[in-house]
């Protein structure tokens, strides 16, 4: 089905469409894909990717999602790490009987630190936003990505030279004190960082780049993405983005150096969700449609629930420059459901939405208020959501899933449909 292609798993929602667990089962033997390395290509330790297999249950934050198959992860340069959770998520995953897990991360030496020194930054200023506030993890994804573009950031490297990694530490305490004062939001003493940060790369192999070819040597690469196309830094809902390339332009820049094929697979649900803030069209709530793994989070926001919207995602689509096949999930709670054809707007009925020109910011503010105006056509889904989602969005539907667990996916074959 995939060919020799390494695959590409991108979220084309708002996050929380099940890129784990489609994750999971690529990497899993019931997939039978040899896959040699998981590649994390955007994101940090904001990401939740909730699996569940053989009796076991682990959310993802930085570790690949083919860590219980035993499936290797290469955090790349585009990742954001954050070496005390990573050391937190290597103890839940030995507790679940994974083997000394830190041995099964690779890291690129160029990715940037993400330290509590960020966090307790990020955690201030969504305080200051008050009512106004953009939807955050509170972990220090955003400050981190911002204050590396006019200073000397914490990269990975610096892990294996105390010295240099104080001064950085140092340098960016000053750069937030203003921000820090009254001390609401504490976090460890840097002597302490310095130190945990050089036994975490004595425990986890630093590369120098991202060492790619060596990995599919081996076999099949899974790229994972995090959070959802419709968050995207440049493409999504401006404010209520990530800071981060969401779709899949880094992974495709990594296997065009490789001179390797990749396979993107689009991940959505059969209906939308969002969590936190940000204009979402077809939400309704009143559908109640159990979510275990999602709640309200202090900075991040409510749990909302929607009506499938298959104008956004062909926006989605769009945005990822075109994808070769679709996974859909959440197939099992399709009763009560329905589907966007369009949106009323001020300027009548749009059923497409322009992608335009990429980091286009006054586009994106343009695209955030016509979707926070508008008001959905609704219509009953068909009985068949996946033949209706190769119809409105042009790509196969390749895998399916009525279920949570690795055991609820299946394999579809577009011919035999």
């Amino acid at each position: 089905m995939f060919g020799d292609s390494h695959l590409i798993v991108v979220d084309l929602g708002f996050g929380d469409a099940g890129k784990g667990a489609t994750v999971d089962w690529l990497c899993s033997p019931r997939a039978g894909l040899d896959v040699a390395a998981v590649v994390r290509f955007n994101g940090g330790a904001q990401a939740a990717h909730t699996v569940i297999a053989d009796g076991r249950h682990h959310t993802f934050r930085q570790f690949g999602s083919g860590t219980l198959s035993g499936v290797p992860t290469l955090l790349s340069r585009h990742m954001l790490v954050e070496p005390l959770a990573l050391a937190a998520e290597a103890r839940e995953l030995a507790a679940l009987g994974v083997t000394d897990p830190l041995s099964l991360l690779s890291v690129d030496q160029r990715a940037l630190l993400t330290t509590p020194i960020h966090g307790a930054a990020n955690r201030c200023r969504e305080d200051a936003r008050g009512t106004a506030r953009h939807g955050s993890c509170g972990i220090g994804i955003g400050e981190t990505a911002s204050y590396a573009l006019g200073h000397d950031a914490p990269r990975v490297a610096d892990c294996r030279r105390p010295e240099v990694l104080r001064r950085k530490l140092i340098a960016l305490e000053e750069h937030y004190a203003p921000l820090l004062a009254g001390g609401r939001h504490r976090y460890d003493p840097i002597d302490e960082l310095v130190e945990a940060y050089r036994a975490f790369a004595e425990a986890v192999a630093v590369l120098p780049g991202e060492q790619l070819a060596g990995f599919a040597r081996q076999g099949r690469l899974v790229f994972e993405g995090a959070q959802g196309v419709l968050l995207d830094e440049w493409r999504g809902t401006h404010p209520y983005t990530t800071w981060s390339t969401v779709e899949p332009r880094h992974a495709r820049a990594m296997l065009a150096r490789l001179g390797a094929p990749g396979y993107v697979l689009g991940v959505t649900r059969a209906y939308m969700t969002r969590h936190g803030a940000g204009p979402f069209p077809t939400e309704d709530p009143a559908l109640a449609i159990a979510e275990p793994h999602n709640g309200t989070g202090e900075y991040q926001g409510a749990f909302r629930r929607g009506h499938l919207d298959p104008v956004l995602l062909r926006y989605a689509v769009e945005a990822c420059g075109g994808i070769d096949g679709l996974a859909v999930n959440h197939l099992d709670a399709v009763g009560g459901l329905r589907g966007a054809t369009g949106y009323l707007t001020v300027d009548g009925y749009v059923d497409r939405l322009e992608c335009g020109v990429w980091r286009d910011l006054d586009h994106q503010r343009r695209l955030t208020d016509l979707l926070d105006a508008a008001t959905p056509a609704l219509a009953d889904l068909p009985a068949d959501v996946p033949r209706y989602l190769e119809t409105e969005l042009g790509a196969p539907v390749v895998l399916t899933a009525h279920g949570p667990d690795r055991a609820d996916r299946t394999i579809r074959i577009p011919a035999q449909a």
